[in-house]
């Protein structure tokens, strides 16, 4: 043993295997072991995100089509969300991370290269070479199974004990969701709108909250999660199954439209809807990866409102500042974590994911 652990790892562990579209198994796999400067945790909970479930249920993002190249690379055990126990470390691991055995830890979603442009920039999330997140590429795999590897070139944080394991996994989610809101540049009198109020919606309610915009108003067709989004600091919510969002949003602001639109929801009627209720010169942050192509009339982005359009991704620095808003108890996270399931019931999870009615954040145990 060349690490640093109070036992030895064993040699096997059960995980999840994605092996195609929709074939997920709960199987037998060897523990991964650490080399210099990598980090082995025993996973304490994963989270099921949407992108999870588009991969599963075969999005072209992740298996290809006519127009791109597929993501994802089986055989692979998938998740990105999550925490874990450090119980073994590389030689140098624990003095260039800050972590020690029995730690809570976590590991940005993405390995970069640290060789390319972007990352030699400082520009790492959006690195060229590379660009592996955990749970879609051989060269990271996630963490839906008992144990998983922080490699060398990682982005690694301990977790304070205060934060509960099952929220911690939350901390990625909830990282991605404050990098949006920065994309949007609030400003403090702007009339903020955010579009879908599932787990990535919700955390950016909570830091666009922190923005103190003169209305912070969120959109979902799910009333429990509308009440929730209140409880993360949305000053008014909109159910478009009950009322036109895009006339409310105008009546509200003079017919102008709203200074800020963030897309959260991944369906492509969400855009449309936002290029229409966005004020002129006004900033739109899309962040959903979608499912299908999504098609709009461009004019309005240039020559009728010369609209500011930004990207969302990954969740740069961001870390950090998620922790904290934890460690202050800034969300509502029993009403987010709404279910904790074991690895097992994979399917079962993704299931509930898919319909959105019965869950927000689904979480899977070891």
């Amino acid at each position: 043993m060349n690490y640093q652990a109070h036992q030895p790892l064993p040699k096997t562990m059960q995980a999840i295997v994605c092996w195609g579209a929709e074939d997920y198994r709960f199987q037998e796999w060897d523990v991964p072991q650490p080399g210099p400067e990598e980090v082995v945790v025993r996973v304490q909970s994963v989270g099921i995100c949407a992108s999870d479930l588009k991969c599963y249920q075969g999005a072209p993002l992740f298996w290809g089509d006519q127009h791109r190249q597929g993501y994802c690379q089986p055989p692979v055990i998938p998740g990105h969300e999550f925490v874990g126990e450090v119980v073994a470390l590389g030689e140098g691991a624990g003095e260039k991370y800050g972590l020690q055995l029995g730690d809570l830890a976590i590991s940005e979603q993405i390995v970069p290269c640290w060789k390319c442009r972007f990352c030699k920039r400082g520009q790492y999330w959006m690195c060229q070479d590379k660009h592996d997140v955990y749970g879609f590429r051989q060269a990271t795999f996630g963490a839906m199974a008992e144990y998983m590897k922080f490699p060398v070139g990682s982005l690694n944080y301990k977790v304070p004990a205060s934060i509960p394991a099952h929220h911690a996994a939350y901390i990625e989610p909830l990282a991605c969701g404050i990098h949006a809101v920065q994309r949007g540049e609030i400003q403090l009198d702007d009339v903020v709108v955010i579009a879908g109020a599932g787990p990535l919606g919700l955390g950016m309610i909570a830091a666009a909250r922190l923005k103190n915009p003169r209305y912070l108003v969120v959109i979902d067709m799910s009333d429990e999660r509308l009440e929730v989004a209140r409880l993360c600091g949305a000053d008014i919510v909109f159910n478009p199954a009950r009322v036109d969002v895009v006339d409310e949003v105008l009546k509200m602001t003079e017919n102008y439209g709203c200074d800020v639109y963030i897309e959260a929801t991944g369906y492509p009627g969400a855009v449309e809807q936002g290029l229409r209720m966005i004020r002129k010169l006004g900033t739109f942050v899309e962040f959903s990866v979608m499912r299908e192509l999504v098609t709009v009339d461009w004019t309005i982005i240039g020559d009728s409102k010369e609209l500011n359009i930004h990207g969302s991704h990954l969740s740069p620095y961001c870390y950090p500042i998620a922790i904290n808003m934890l460690e202050k108890n800034l969300l509502p996270m029993e009403r987010i974590i709404t279910h904790q399931l074991p690895l097992s019931q994979l399917h079962d999870g993704m299931a509930m994911v898919a319909s959105g009615k019965q869950s927000i954040k689904v979480a899977l145990t070891p």
